[in-house]
Formats: structure tokens, C-alpha cells, sequence
């Protein structure tokens, strides 16, 4: 929940956004509230514009998210899933129709949320749904790879030293 005092925005107080948000959309939010420069290596966008009654065109139709479960399920980990430490992570992209589920070492699974809103039924080995687990699968390794460490963005190699690219200045210089 997010409230914005300012006159701009009382005529959308109590509005509910259907589009697909995220945590990552919090800070970026703030910053851009208080005035402040949004970082080029923040992932979310700011959701000012939902405060002001305004979708932007350009919004995300899907939402991400990853999810540790190694300290999850006690002994189930090993015993019954007979997974390692290392390999407890998943990744999950879902927008209003599907949820494609990718685990490090386990099947995947995929959900058709608008025929099984419960997800009771896992779609991914049917071969009806075979081209839709592929899409999704793609999307979810696009997604991976586009937001991939990115703790040198904006940065380029020179034999300088590393480029802010926004500037095309020396940031470091190379010993």
C-alpha cells in the first residue's frame, strides 16, 4: 500500500492496480518522490504514476520472483526431494494466465491460472501446453540473463579504464 498526501493524487485514493507490481518498485518510488535520481542498476520503476490515476503504456504483464527454500521444509529437502543445500532455488514467472515454475534441480512446473486457479494441475509435461512452457521457459531465461549480476552497469571497458556510460568519462582508471 503506498499513499500519496499531495493534492496530484487524491483523486486516486483507494484505487486498486491490477497491473503487475513488485518489491523492486519500492525504492525507485521513493527515490523519484523525494526528487532523487533513480540509480541506472535499479531493476523496478517507480509506481508514482498509479498514485495519479495514470498506467503507464509501457508496464510490465508479468511478474518475477525467486524464492531459497533451503531452510524450508526441514528433512524434506534431503530425504524426500533428495536435493542438496545448493540446489533449493527457484525461480517463477507468472502473468494473469500462466505461472511457469524453474527449479535448480526438480522438474518444472506450469500452471494455466485461468482454467486452475487453485494450481492443483501441473501443465508442463502436457503436450497441449508444450509450446506455452517453451515461451515461458524463454522468458524466464531472457529475464535471468537481462537482470544478471549487474554490479558494472553503465560501465564499459577501455584502455583507459572503466567508461560511465552515460557520460563517456574515465570512472576508474586501470593500474
Amino acid at each position: 500500500m503506498i499513499h500519496d498526501p499531495s493534492p496530484a493524487a487524491a483523486g486516486s485514493r483507494g484505487r486498486i492496480v491490477d497491473q503487475c507490481t513488485e518489491t523492486i518498485d519500492v525504492m525507485p518510488t521513493i527515490l523519484t518522490w523525494i526528487g532523487a535520481e533513480v540509480p541506472c542498476a535499479c531493476d523496478g520503476r517507480s509506481l508514482l504514476s498509479f498514485l495519479h490515476g495514470e498506467t503507464p503504456a509501457d508496464w510490465r504483464t508479468e511478474v518475477h520472483y525467486e524464492f531459497d527454500f533451503r531452510t524450508s521444509f526441514g528433512s524434506a529437502r534431503q530425504n524426500i526431494l533428495n536435493l542438496q543445500v545448493d540446489q533449493c532455488g527457484l525461480a517463477v514467472i507468472q502473468d494473469t494466465r500462466y505461472k511457469y515454475v524453474h527449479f535448480d534441480a526438480l522438474p518444472p512446473l506450469f500452471f494455466d491460472l485461468e482454467a486452475d486457479p487453485g494450481q492443483f494441475h501441473n501443465r508442463a509435461c502436457d503436450p497441449a501446453y508444450a509450446p506455452r512452457v517453451l515461451e515461458y521457459a524463454q522468458k524466464m531465461l531472457s529475464w535471468r540473463l537481462h537482470y544478471a549480476d549487474r554490479t558494472l552497469t553503465g560501465y564499459s571497458a577501455s584502455p583507459e579504464g572503466l567508461l560511465d556510460r552515460r557520460f563517456g568519462k574515465v570512472a576508474l582508471v586501470a593500474e
